[in-house]
């Protein structure tokens, strides 16, 4: 029975030793806050409370990491490594992608902010508040209906879609298009987020939803590439994959490019940024699929942990 129902000594070892560096690290180099002991406790009452829970914590870890590593970019900013651009990606939207209205040029998102409407509001908040819950929840259906290899190939995915992602960040820091439009062309470190077109859909409906959210931003000079526009698009690719029903990937693909819409719509993200977000997907679909699932030891870790959540 013990062997069944309870973790052995050495994975009790293991995770209590890893929570507790990963709080004493927490603590020190970024400070704590309500959701970091939420998600330690989660954690810890899923893989204590039996084998099937302890299967479900280990299946998540992939977004936990996901979760860690964005938080802990406040530990070295990006900005710490490379010149943020504020100018040179306004101008490039502008000439790409520039909107002549009455004899100026503006871009797409200064456009929107002119032209709005409530019922584009509503949809935009709507679209907005499912890019992450929605590829995690897709996650969890097929861990939960037991295709769990497809489970694992997208979970995984996720995570290397959003390292690929966070490499961009400091390759090349920049500001998103509400920055400039506030603030002008000078970066300034001590900028808080912002909900920029968005605030418009808290508005409407009475809440402070959007508010919420980006006060916690990490770090508002983090626009390209839009992971905002990457991660419906390895949703889809894996509802594809798994042969979901058409409904299921017709939905997927509304959300996907209203997603894509609302990041433009709202101010957050250039055009340039969410063509970039849906090309860090493919590339991380790409080089998963096609390289790391060649490579003998990726292999063989990707097939020992597929072992241990496998019911």
């Amino acid at each position: 029975m013990r062997k069944t129902f309870f973790p052995s000594v050495k994975e009790v070892v293991l995770v209590i030793g890893i929570t507790v560096l990963f709080l004493i690290l927490t603590g020190i180099c970024i400070g704590f806050r309500p959701e970091h002991f939420l998600m330690t406790g989660l954690f810890l009452v899923l893989f204590f409370a039996g084998k099937t829970t302890r299967k479900l914590a280990v299946a998540l870890l992939p977004f936990i990491v996901f979760a860690i590593s964005y938080d802990w970019m406040r530990v070295y900013p990006n900005y710490e490594v490379n010149p943020i651009d504020v100018k040179g990606l306004y101008e490039a939207e502008k000439s790409l992608f520039g909107l002549s209205v009455n004899g100026t040029t503006l871009i797409p998102c200064e456009y929107f902010a002119l032209n709005h409407c409530s019922v584009a509001d509503f949809f935009a908040g709507v679209f907005y508040l499912c890019w992450v819950p929605v590829p995690i929840a897709f996650g969890l259906w097929l861990y939960l209906k037991g295709d769990r290899k497809v489970y694992l190939r997208f979970a995984m995915v996720f995570l290397l879609v959003n390292l690929i992602g966070f490499a961009g960040y400091y390759i090349h820091p920049a500001a998103p298009p509400w920055y400039a439009m506030n603030y002008g062309f000078e970066p300034m470190l001590d900028t808080p987020g912002n909900v920029a077109g968005l605030g418009r859909f808290d508005e409407l409906m009475g809440c402070s939803i959007f508010n919420s959210i980006y006060g916690r931003n990490a770090n508002v000079f983090a626009a390209v590439p839009s992971l905002h526009a990457a991660y419906m698009v390895v949703a889809l690719a894996y509802a594809i994959m798994d042969r979901c029903k058409k409904w299921l990937i017709a939905l997927f693909a509304f959300i996907m490019v209203g997603i894509w819409w609302t990041a433009v719509y709202s101010g957050h993200h250039y055009l340039i940024d969410v063509i970039l977000g849906i090309s860090c997907a493919l590339l991380g679909i790409l080089v998963f699929e096609k390289g790391l699932m060649k490579w003998g030891a990726f292999k063989l870790f990707y097939e020992r942990y597929g072992r241990y959540i496998k019911l």
